[in-house]
């Protein structure tokens, strides 16, 4: 319980940007996107044919590589400038899965995009965290 709590004073101690939800927020709005993505991956991978490369089998896997490590980074790190490298690439590995997706299954890249508007949300809650607590 101790390593909680040291997050949670970090974190509470840091300047937070204009439009900082409460934390409460953060639990539903990750579950219902996680669901999204699984039924997004699903539709995906039930439409693709693997003969036509594996460059989407990567993205995956660098998007949800990506999207774990980022806890990581920014609470147990506590290293906001980190985090923001990594919330970049997961935006543009998002964005290009969106893509991919868009040519085998329509329904998958639709479900990709309230993913994309919360991280690109995050990005900037992120990038403002980072901005106002350099030292």
């Amino acid at each position: 319980m101790e390593g909680k709590r040291s997050v949670n004073s970090w974190y509470s101690t840091l300047n937070s940007p204009p439009l900082t939800p409460p934390d409460w927020v953060f639990g539903p709005v990750w579950t219902i996107l996680y669901f999204m993505i699984a039924v997004s991956i699903f539709l995906f991978l039930k439409n693709y044919n693997r003969r036509a490369g594996y460059e989407p089998y990567v993205l995956i896997a660098l998007n949800l590589i990506s999207n774990f490590a980022w806890t990581g980074i920014f609470f147990g790190l506590k290293s906001p400038g980190l985090a923001l490298i990594d919330i970049l690439f997961l935006d543009v590995t998002l964005v290009l899965m969106i893509w991919y997706f868009w040519h085998t299954n329509r329904a998958s890249s639709i479900l990709l995009c309230p993913y994309l508007l919360w991280v690109l949300f995050a990005t900037y809650l992120n990038a403002g965290f980072y901005v106002l607590n350099r030292s």
